[in-house]
Formats: C-alpha cells, structure tokens, sequence
C-alpha cells in the first residue's frame, strides 16, 4: 500500500496527510476549495518546523514528507491510484454519504474506503457503496501528528482481512490501533461526551464553576484539560452533534444535551474556533480566561 487519498483538508485532513507523507507514503490532499489546500499545505510545513525544533526530525524529513503530498480539488482526479482512501470532510452525515457514492464510483476496485468520522455510522456510510466489506472507520485524534490513538471501527459488513490491513498500517504509522464495533458513539465519544455532558451539567445547575469542575478533572482524575476546556477545544458544536447522534441511535434520555450546550451552540458560541465557548480565546495568548457569560 503506497498511494493514499485524504478527502478535507481541515484540521484532522492535513494532519492525517502529515503523518501518511512523513512515513513514507505518497499522498493525494484533496478538498473543493485551492485556499484551503495551500492552508494545509502551510500548516503542516509549520508543524513539521516544531518538530524539527524539538529535535525529533530533521530538515531532510521535512522536505521528503512535504514532497510527498500532491493537492487536488478534483475526487475523481485525486483518488484514481489510490489504495486507501481516508475520508476527513465535515461530520454531517449528508456530506459524507455523498463523498462516499463518489469515492466508490471512482476509487480502485480494491481500495479500501475509511472515514474518519467520530460518531456516524460506519455500516450507513458502507451501504451506499457497492463494497460494503471494505469500508472502515479510522478515527484519529486531534492533533493527529501527536496523539497515539487511532480507533478503528468494523461495519457491520466489514472484512476481517480489511480490518487486520488497517491496524497493521496504523501501526506503521506509528499508532496505537483500538478495534471496536458500529454502534453510535463507538467507544471514545460513547465515554467521553457525556462526561463532558456532565460537566456542563454540572455547571448549568450551578454545583460549581468552570475553574472547579476543570481543575478538580485536572488535578483529581489526571486529565490534562478539564471537560469544559476539552468541549471548547473539540468544538462545542461538534459535541452537541455527537450527543444527539448518541442519544437518537441509544434511545436513552442520559444521553441528552444539556439545554446550556444547545443555547450556547445556537449563540455561535463554539469554543476555540469562534474565539469563544466557555473561555475566552485570543490570538497570541494561552493563558485560560473565563468567558464574561460565567464570571460571578
């Protein structure tokens, strides 16, 4: 397995495009917008500066992965070599089985079709493709050039050897691959969001404030960022999607978002991508600053 395709060339795109180049494989990046290509483009040189800084690569690691990667804003053009190809556009479930309908009518007939998505269904994204058994959800985690994790899950109609494919490339990657099976959540975000849920929670009822819940997550439970912290950094509009996900596909009334996450997400209120969520987030700065909202 050489080439690899990456649809969306966001955040969790380019840094997915990052780690394949830099060990070695030959990357399509691709995404409808040239901009956000050379966005990526330009960040993932930036990325590799840091690690270069940090003495963990060198100059000539920089250059070979940079020269690995071939941009397109075509899919047809973008995944026609592919053998993998590792789908990272927006987590909405319409946009996904769209891209999907396209990849399988252009992709290799032996590729395998993986998404990165943290909460949809791998089994409906296999289902509107004519190879069911080689779709597969390859879950990184953000940043991806420096978190471990990549939680692989099987379709319901996935391919033992297709699964055994993926592991042993995360491996080569450098990751730690984590098998689990097709149901809403998986098992990251099934734990994760409603202990975050939780957390707001706590605070809509006033059992205490941002600084306690964080810090006591922080210095109690060894966490390195509290869940309100945490919720602001993975977007909070991203975890009211994966809560309603979860509690629509599970039926159970504990997974329901809390009423001040929905307010707050109507407010455009998402965290660190709108600059503000439950902190205050200024260009420059990395000193944590309550929003206005919650000070007493």
């Amino acid at each position: 397995m050489e080439n690899i395709s990456v649809i969306g060339a966001g955040t969790m795109g380019n840094g997915i495009a990052h780690v394949f180049a830099q060990n070695g494989f030959k990357v399509s990046l691709i995404d409808v917008q040239q901009a956000q290509l050379d966005k990526a483009l330009a960040t993932i040189a930036k990325n590799l500066d840091r690690q270069i800084a940090k003495g963990t690569i060198t100059d000539a690691t920089k250059a070979a992965t940079l020269s690995n990667i071939s941009t397109f804003t075509s899919i047809e053009k973008g995944i026609e070599n592919a053998a993998l190809v590792v789908e990272a556009a927006t987590e909405n479930i319409d946009i996904k089985l769209k891209i999907f309908q396209q990849i399988d009518a252009h992709a290799p007939a032996n590729a395998i079709l993986a998404s990165n998505t943290s909460s949809i269904s791998i089994t409906k994204i296999a289902s509107v493709t004519k190879r069911p058994e080689k779709v597969i959800g390859m879950h990184f985690m953000n940043p991806v050039p420096v978190m471990k994790l990549v939680e692989i899950i099987n379709g319901y109609s996935t391919h033992a050897d297709v699964t055994n494919t993926i592991i042993a490339l995360s491996t080569q990657l450098g990751k730690t691959p984590c098998v689990v099976n097709d149901y809403p959540g998986f098992i990251a975000n099934r734990i994760l969001m409603p202990m975050i849920n939780e957390a707001i929670y706590s605070l809509y009822e006033g059992v205490a404030n941002i600084e306690s819940i964080d810090t006591i997550m922080k210095l109690g439970m060894a966490h390195p960022m509290g869940p309100l912290q945490l919720a602001d950094f993975i977007g909070l509009d991203v975890c009211l999607s994966i809560l309603e996900v979860l509690h629509k596909g599970l039926g159970n009334p504990k997974y329901a978002p809390c009423p001040l996450l929905i307010n707050m997400v109507t407010a455009g209120k998402l965290g660190v991508k709108s600059g503000e969520g439950f902190y205050v987030y200024t260009p420059g700065t990395k000193e944590l600053i309550v929003s206005n909202r919650f000070r007493h």
